[in-house]
This record gives C-alpha cells, structure tokens and sequence, in this order.
C-alpha cells in the first residue's frame, strides 16, 4: 500500500505528463490563449475550462457515469475544430456565443476533455483505498501542465510581437488553421477508427 504522500506525486507526475503528451488537449488550451488576449478574461476561460474536466473526470473516474472513449475523442477533436474555426472568422456586428461567452463554452468543452483526461485515468487505476488523494492530484497534475503551456505559448507569443511589430492578419491566423487541421485530421482518423 502505498502512502498518501506517495500517491499524490505519483498521480501529480501522472497528470502534468498526461496533458503535456495530449496534443489534442494542449492545441485547445492554445486557441483559448488565442482567443483571451487580455489576461483577466483568460483566467475566466481556463479556470471555467478546469471547473468542466474537473466535474467529469471526477464523476467518470467514481464510476458514477460511463461515456464510450471511442465517440469522446471524436468530440474531443471536435470541440478543437470549432474553436479553430472561431478563431479564423471576422467578428461581426454580433459576435458569436462563443466570442460573447467564452468561459461558457469552455466550461461545456471542458466536460468533454474531463471524460478524455477520465479515460487515461481508467487506463492508469486508482489506488482504492486513496482514491480521493490520486483525483485530486491527478487534477492538480493536469493544472500545473496546462499552466506551464499558457506561461510558455504567452511568452512566444510574446516574443513574436515584439520582434515583428507588424504581422499581416492573415500571418496572424497561421496558427489556428495549423490548429484546424490538426482538428479535422483527428476527426477523420478517429471517426474512420470507430467505423
């Protein structure tokens, strides 16, 4: 049986490692980054993000609820896509839900991701008689991953504005169409895999 202490680093390690190999994961942490350039609204969508992963991580990990890992990656890829595809359109005289709510629709994406994040949990296991600790710290894990990713894509975003003052828009967008179509591939590949 291993000790508490044990437990909560090993399933800290567990959960910066997961998010920090997720790519799916980290694309949609760096088109909210996009998205939220002022540092208050995007503290509101991160955290809003965490509160949902954090609910169905929870509840799928407890056996409390099951969602078929299959169609949650497909919608995990999704929820990427549509974030991409926000974030290359012109805001118009009335911007979109997304645009006008973004810690809503961060929240809803976020159960999505919690079930994903639940998934590689339930390849892992939990310790039963510390099952609360390995949760907890397997979250805490997947803040502080997520946390260095935002520090890190601020900071080269950062850089890239300092030295290039002037970046045509459609330079600008490069990013979230590379996000795109990351997002679409995955769509496609794990649609044809579940087929």
């Amino acid at each position: 049986r291993a000790s508490r202490l044990q437990v909560f680093k090993d399933y800290l390690r567990l959960g910066t490692e997961h998010i920090l190999t997720g790519p799916d994961h980290l694309l949609f942490v760096l088109g909210l980054l996009m998205l939220m350039v002022a540092l208050k609204p995007l503290i509101k969508v991160v955290t809003a993000f965490t509160v949902g992963h954090s609910v169905t991580l929870t509840l799928v990990a407890l056996g409390w609820a099951r969602f078929p890992s299959g169609p949650v990656e497909i919608l995990i890829a999704a929820t990427v896509l549509f974030l991409a595809a926000e974030l290359t359109t012109e805001e118009g005289e009335r911007p979109s839900l997304l645009r006008r709510r973004p810690w809503l629709m961060a929240f809803g994406f976020g159960l999505i991701h919690g079930m994903g994040f639940a998934g590689a949990l339930a390849e892992i296991g939990l310790p039963s008689e510390e099952i609360p600790m390995a949760l907890f710290s397997f979250n805490v894990g997947i803040e502080i991953g997520q946390i260095a990713f935002v520090i890190l894509m601020a900071a080269v975003g950062w850089g890239i504005r300092t030295l290039f003052r002037d970046i045509p828009v459609w330079v600008a967008r490069l990013p979230a169409y590379g996000i795109g179509i990351m997002a679409a591939y995955w769509c496609f590949e794990r649609t044809s895999s579940l087929l």
